[in-house]
């Protein structure tokens, strides 16, 4: 892709153009994050399929005059352009332009740290750009060395391009299998200590980082801008009498995601699907919540995971004017939320409770001969004990002792207290 040089500290300018009657809030964010200042947002008055540009010529030229006028460096669409359409507009207007897709795959690229993720966010903008050669052309490197890539007979130097691309891609591929396999032997050695698992989930921005910060003490990176965060970060955290489960903050959910980067982030995604309790973050303040809302169940769709027990928690609930007709709203469509700050820490009680009530389950009573004693030490990390008498040939117990839904993966902890239950 085309990168937007300017000189340092001097912001890029771009005019965003969405389609008819859809509010661009979401792509000025993008642009936010991507420090590109936005010089003026339109939606188009109507959008007609043309082949040259997607819209009339008449429009397009007024489109590249307007952006001329605006001194914009380039035009960004709030939808996928074909290449073809793409090199059109470059053509027309002499500035560059992108959609919706390239604007976040150059924030992934950003944004990625771990080396699957990294590995993920190559694959993906290498196979957006192989069709838009045009568009991006000399931005691949073409070292080569012996025989590998050297000029056949006819080829031109973009069929050579080509090739590069679709070998790396290949090549890509195949270490993503094998740092697949590598998570998949972490996440089974994980699996042997029976701890909860909580996976923070919701629209991008909504404050899951900072949450998983004031929840663990942690020191996840958090940032007022879109997709602050990409890799799963998990952090333990501590419930009562000593007590634990593990949470991970994973990728924030977004509108229209392409397709690729939801394959991309498989990894993160993934830690929502397997994980036993889903927190779902929503910015209580923001006016979007419910179009936000929609999409994470969407996403959740999509990827198999709508099936995981879940809590809904209204974040910024100091940011909320309570008199509003939005309030008034999100309190009758989210009743049974919980209402936090995660910024302020209020409200950490009720969700806390509210964890451990979905992840410990229901009051057991126990009786373990005094030679399993030390299943305590397991009941006492992964479940809450509430009462211990020590008798002299056994040991009475009440506890929360954890997962006990049918829907629920097994739980290895009530596997082996199944023989002790009296209730």
């Amino acid at each position: 892709m085309i990168e937007v040089q300017k000189e340092e500290n001097q912001k890029q300018k771009a005019l965003l153009v969405g389609l008819p009657e859809v509010d661009l809030y979401e792509l000025e964010g993008l642009c936010k994050t991507l420090e590109i200042e936005v010089a003026k947002s339109l939606n188009l008055s109507k959008f007609e399929q043309s082949a040259t540009y997607g819209i009339g010529s008449g429009k397009a030229q007024e489109l590249a005059e307007l952006a001329k006028a605006l001194q914009a460096d380039c035009i960004i669409f709030d939808f996928i352009l074909e290449p073809r359409k793409q090199r059109n507009w470059e053509k027309l207007c002499n500035l560059l332009v992108f959609d919706r897709q390239e604007v976040i795959l150059k924030i992934f690229s950003k944004r990625a740290k771990t080396k699957e993720a990294n590995l993920q966010v190559q694959l993906a903008n290498l196979e957006y750009s192989l069709p838009r050669l045009a568009h991006i052309y000399g931005e691949f490197s073409r070292q080569r060395g012996g025989n590998y890539g050297s000029k056949g007979s006819g080829e031109t130097q973009l069929e050579l391009d080509r090739r590069q691309i679709r070998n790396k891609i290949a090549f890509l591929k195949k270490e993503i299998k094998q740092v697949a396999l590598e998570r998949k032997t972490q996440k089974k050695r994980r699996k042997k200590t029976p701890c909860p698992s909580c996976a923070i989930i919701g629209y991008t921005n909504a404050g899951k980082s900072t949450l998983l910060n004031a929840l663990t003490g942690g020191n996840v990176f958090a940032e007022d801008k879109l997709f602050a965060t990409l890799d799963p970060t998990t952090r333990r955290m501590n419930l009562k009498e000593g007590s634990s489960i593990l949470l991970t903050d994973t990728v924030g959910f977004i509108s229209n995601l392409p397709h690729s980067l939801v394959s991309a982030f498989k990894s993160t995604l993934e830690e929502a699907a397997d994980a036993d309790l889903q927190i779902l973050v929503l910015d209580a303040s923001d006016p979007n919540i419910f179009e936000q809302y929609k999409t994470v169940i969407e996403v959740l769709t999509q990827i198999g995971a709508n099936d995981v027990k879940q809590i809904i928690v209204l974040n910024k609930i100091d940011s909320v004017d309570f008199s509003s007709l939005h309030a008034i709203k999100i309190n009758t469509e989210f009743e049974s939320a919980i209402r936090i700050s995660a910024l302020k820490k209020t409200g950490f009680e009720d969700l806390k409770q509210k964890i451990c009530d979905s992840l410990l389950g229901r009051e057991r009573q126990l009786e373990l001969p005094i030679e399993k004693r030390f299943l305590i030490e397991d009941i006492r990390k992964n479940g809450v004990i509430l009462s211990e008498d020590w008798l002299e040939d056994k040991i009475k117990i009440k506890a929360h002792l954890g997962l006990e839904d049918e829907n629920q993966k097994t739980n290895r902890l009530l596997v082996l207290l199944k023989p002790y239950l009296i209730d």
